[in-house]
């Protein structure tokens, strides 16, 4: 009995406990109390959704949301810094579908470049020479004519070297050698101007100048001593073929749509995993770009590709027709542009790489070279872009518009406007052949003071004709203004051009 009545006692006693509430937790005794700052909320609203999480853990929605969004930007960034490599690739497979072969042959515009042919900005007052070389096969060498100018750019637009009046040879003509990179063979030890790229695909183009106006004469020197051809057939080198692209239909600039992805692929295959900086290979590859390695995205990440396409070709529209980085602006009181900041080739401002500026060329125009943004008074070239008349607005290939150069025009040699087309940032397509005028024309009349007055417009002003762009309704168009010979009130800004006025 006495038993029986323990056992009740100590279940009443165990039931009574359980019954109690549960003690609080003793505290920590380390504890870092952690300013709110650096914690997550469970909760927070953003412009993607809401984003959901335990105690700091993501739940599979928030999870989701962030995947999209980084690799949405990692799309956009590797359109931005993948823009020099994909124009490279687009150059020459469109320079292969006209017939030049890489390795083997070179194109020329033989009756000068027109409307037919689209590239990047180019100009329709010299003849041009180009060529692609893929150095796979091994090392290239290229015997170029005494008298030409331009520039040789690897695979991601970097300047390797030029030929010609700023090259090596200084226009007196010579043979490069182009090695590929990682190459252990023998080196001939003398008679060549020796280059090292870090890419196996290259990029060569230059203007031949013309004399007393014998372009026949000018294409006839290119041909005669331009060479093409491998280092191991030195001794016996094949012809190399010429071929005239002037009137030809064919595309060298790359895409804005889905595509774009696949022609850096198609970079990022055929060169060195290492061809660029690590962080930008790893940019490549976090969307699905690796050496060695097939390009496969699945319908989600086509589609996050697809978008960012469009966001990265939009952004790169707006540097151009509408840029925030006051620096590219050449007067703080004209609507005039320049992507060489500073007179940088590399878009650098100090320790700075101008990020918006470098995506703004490399969309805009073909090559890279010192030259380009670092002329000296007398020499090289300079280059002006305008996207809007003085009011503010984009042109309109509908109405008419006017600018005045002051005179003297600071050029050594000469001066040239060339209209392009919005869309294609290549020649603007129009019953006049140059789509622009230069200052070598008979037709282009100067004013008594010496300064010169352009139209641009649907139809010529009367007694202007020679002084007169042709533009087209219903279509957008931008120009550039070249100074060939450049002097120096171009450098300190004492010449300044004037702004394009609409005629009403």
């Amino acid at each position: 009995m006495v038993r029986f009545l323990l056992k009740s006692i100590f279940a009443s006693l165990l039931a009574a406990i359980s019954a109690l509430p549960a003690a609080a937790a003793e505290a920590p005794i380390f504890k870092a109390h952690p300013p709110p700052g650096i914690l997550t909320p469970n909760q927070t609203d953003t412009s993607v959704g809401k984003l959901t999480f335990k105690d700091g853990a993501p739940d599979a929605t928030t999870t989701q949301l962030a995947y999209d969004q980084l690799d949405l930007a990692r799309g956009i960034e590797t359109f931005m810094k993948g823009m020099p490599a994909t124009s490279v690739y687009a150059a020459c497979r469109g320079l292969a579908a006209a017939g030049i072969t890489a390795n083997a042959a070179v194109g020329m515009t033989e009756e000068l470049m027109d409307a037919r042919s689209l590239f990047l900005t180019p100009n329709t007052t010299t003849p041009y020479g180009f060529a692609c070389l893929n150095l796979t096969d091994g090392p290239m060498v290229v015997e170029v004519p005494p008298g030409v100018l331009g520039p040789v750019d690897d695979a991601y637009f970097r300047w390797v070297t030029d030929v010609g009046l700023t090259g090596p040879d200084q226009g007196r003509g010579g043979r490069y050698l182009f090695l590929p990179p990682g190459y252990e063979g023998e080196v001939p030890p003398y008679g060549f101007h020796v280059l090292k790229p870090k890419t196996n695909r290259l990029l060569i183009f230059f203007r031949a100048f013309v004399k007393d106006g014998d372009l026949k004469g000018a294409v006839e020197n290119v041909k005669s001593a331009t060479k093409l051809y491998p280092l191991a057939k030195f001794a016996d080198p094949p012809p190399t073929t010429f071929v005239n692209t002037s009137g030809v239909k064919f595309n060298t600039i790359s895409a804005n749509d889905f595509s774009f992805y696949e022609e850096l692929n198609g970079v990022v295959q055929n060169e060195p995993a290492d061809f660029v900086e690590p962080e930008t290979v790893g940019l490549f590859a976090a969307i699905g770009i690796r050496k060695g390695q097939p390009f496969a995205p699945d319908a989600r990440m086509t589609k996050i590709l697809t978008e960012a396409v469009a966001l990265g070709n939009a952004a790169a529209r707006s540097f151009l027709w509408a840029p925030r980085d006051k620096r590219v602006f050449i007067y703080p009181d004209r609507q005039w542009l320049t992507p060489f900041v500073g007179g940088s080739y590399l878009f650098m401002d100090g320790a700075e790489l101008m990020l918006d500026v470098r995506s703004t060329f490399f969309y805009y125009a073909t090559g890279i070279t010192p030259a380009m943004a670092d002329a000296k008074p007398g020499t090289g070239s300079a280059y002006a872009g305008a996207f809007r008349d003085k009011d503010g607005n984009y042109f309109d290939g509908g109405k008419t518009y006017k600018i005045t150069l002051p005179g003297p025009i600071p050029a050594n040699n000469f001066w040239s406007f060339t209209a392009y087309d919005n869309q294609t940032r290549s020649l603007l397509e129009t019953s006049q052949k140059m789509a622009g005028v230069d200052s070598l024309s008979k037709e282009m009349k100067l004013n008594p003071d010496g300064s010169a007055t352009v139209w641009f417009g649907p139809t010529a002003p009367q007694g202007h004709e020679g002084n007169w762009v042709e533009t087209v309704p219903g279509k957008g168009w931008n120009t550039l203004l070249r100074l060939y010979g450049p002097l120096e009130p171009w450098f300190n800004k004492s010449w300044k051009p004037g702004d394009f006025e609409e005629v009403r």
